[in-house]
């Protein structure tokens, strides 16, 4: 494709022209290579030129073929890396990168991840001992010092610091053989494993696919413990979430489908959205990892093109869709589509193929994987029946009650959804509403939170049960669930306390009683 158009000019020829008689007569054979798109673009165009080439297209190697080139190329790369590549390093990158990578093709993204494992496997290897180091600054520094000595002509101090600077540098050459031997041994021994495989793959992507440490397993077993501390009651929710993630991180998901998909049905405040922000805090460390989509503001049907961008000829052509794009950076995210039941119709359709294929395509054409990500929809269908029947006093003791509610709401939730789209749906959870003794439990963890931050200062702050109780009484208001009592606590303490701290009234080290 270099060659078609090479050199045109008004009233010149150009080189493919200049190609076609040569061609046509047999003179040279010829073998040309080029992309799809610029067969298209330039080859295409030009039927005479077209004619005279056989086109042979060029699949993609299967992960098996891929697994045979990896060996055939296998020794450069040993040679080159001074390290020994093993089968199961080979297997491992070609069935990773086509699990996890893409928007690239194999066998290139196996070739990549072979290759940079093996320069981190042989960088490993090249980290020069501390002592070593060490000895060279002292040498460097005494050079400088014998420097200093001379040119104050005190030779004295300089002939014992050169006497000192040979002993140094004999010594330092011994452990440099030392080390170069010791380093020779390791690079003999240096395998590329599959461990180190995937720790380039996690790099590259950001999705945890190396083997569990023991550590880790732990926190996924203990995960419901870990979310109970940010999100009180909604024992069913935290249980299947935790499952979901544990699946995944076992290798027992749907490889072609999201990890997970929920929908989120309850009253407001009851810790829908605060379950999907604790989630993004266990997997990634941030609650800034969730990606946030408020569905209220695809309630027009022409907004829709703005989750995976406007279409060619449309302003924001370039800027790609809020949600395509957001995924495509982090593949590995969970995603909170907030207030669902707002959004217009057609981006339920839109869904359809993320939720059962696990991809979507964006306007420019690109396909954006959601195989690694957590799918949250949450919503407040039904959240008058489930209010008025969690309300009730032996609701807690009761399973026949909660399953009876659930039917009630799912009945709705049928009515507000298509058949095609909840069928696609892991698990639908109703959330119940919260009670007084819950209400106690988040009271204290907004007083955590208030005490976190006033930790960096040493300030510590105890609140009587007394004020617990005025606290639980003044914000608890059952139909708004527990924002009202975030308001409570800002008023009753944060504000009083922000203007004390601003007076100066308290200092580093104090304990504040309430």
């Amino acid at each position: 494709h270099t060659l078609v158009g090479a050199g045109a000019a008004e009233g010149a020829i150009d080189a493919g022209n200049i190609l076609k008689p040569a061609l046509a007569r047999g003179d040279f054979q010829t073998i040309g290579a080029t992309t799809l798109d610029e067969y298209r673009k330039y080859i295409e165009k030009d039927s005479a030129l077209e004619r005279r080439f056989q086109p042979v297209i060029v699949d993609e190697p299967t992960v098996e073929e891929t697994i045979e080139i990896l060996k055939g190329l296998r020794p450069k790369y040993e040679e080159h890396h001074q390290v020994t590549i093993s089968d199961e390093a080979i297997e491992a990158a070609a069935r990773l990168s086509a699990r996890y990578i893409s928007g690239r093709f194999l066998p290139d993204k196996a070739i990549d991840t072979i290759d940079e494992a093996s320069a981190m496997v042989r960088l490993s290897n090249l980290i020069i001992p501390p002592d070593l180091r060490n000895m060279e600054e002292e040498i460097a520094q005494l050079r400088v010092e014998k420097e200093e000595a001379i040119a104050k002509q005190d030779f004295e101090t300089a002939q014992k610091l050169h006497v000192r600077d040979l002993e140094l540098s004999a010594k330092l050459d011994e452990i440099k053989k030392e080390w170069e031997k010791k380093k020779s041994e390791a690079q003999a021994k240096s395998v590329v494993n599959p461990e180190a495989v995937a720790k380039v793959i996690s790099k590259w992507t950001g999705i945890p696919v190396s083997e569990l440490t023991e550590e880790e397993a732990d926190k996924l077993l203990r995960m419901e413990e870990f979310i109970h501390k940010r999100v009180i009651n909604q024992e069913e929710a935290v249980k299947a979430v935790s499952q979901a993630v544990r699946n995944s991180r076992a290798g027992l998901s749907d490889p072609n489908r999201p990890i997970s998909s929920f929908i989120f049905l309850g009253p407001t405040g009851v810790g829908k959205t605060q379950l999907a922000r604790t989630l993004a805090q266990f997997l990634f460390g941030s609650e800034d990892a969730i990606v946030r989509i408020d569905m209220s503001e695809y309630m027009e049907r022409f907004s829709i093109s703005r989750l995976i961008g406007a279409p060619p000829g449309y302003v924001g052509y370039e800027e790609g869709g809020q949600l395509t794009e957001a995924v495509r950076r982090k593949p590995y995210s969970v995603i909170l589509l907030d207030e669902i039941e707002k959004a217009h119709n057609d981006v339920f359709n839109l869904l359809l193929q993320v939720l059962d294929e696990g991809h979507l395509t964006d306007s420019q054409g690109r396909t954006v994987d959601f195989r690694n990500t957590i799918i949250i929809m949450t919503s407040n269908i039904g959240a008058e029946k489930i209010k008025k029947i969690s309300e009730r006093p032996d609701f807690a003791e009761n399973d026949a009650i909660y399953n009876q509610m659930k039917q009630e709401v799912m009945d709705e939730v049928e009515k507000r959804f298509r058949p095609e789209f909840l069928n696609r749906i892991d698990d639908i959870i109703v959330f119940t509403a919260l009670r007084t003794e819950h209400i106690r439990e988040i009271v204290n963890l907004f007083l955590n939170e208030i005490e976190e931050r006033l930790s960096d200062r040493k300030i510590s702050v105890n609140v009587t049960d007394d004020v617990k109780d005025f606290l639980v009484k003044e914000g608890y208001d059952p139909t708004y669930g527990a924002r009202p009592l975030k308001r409570t606590v800002d008023r009753y303490i944060s504000q009083p306390l922000a203007n004390l701290l601003i007076k100066g009234e308290f200092k580093e080290g104090d304990n504040i009683k309430v």
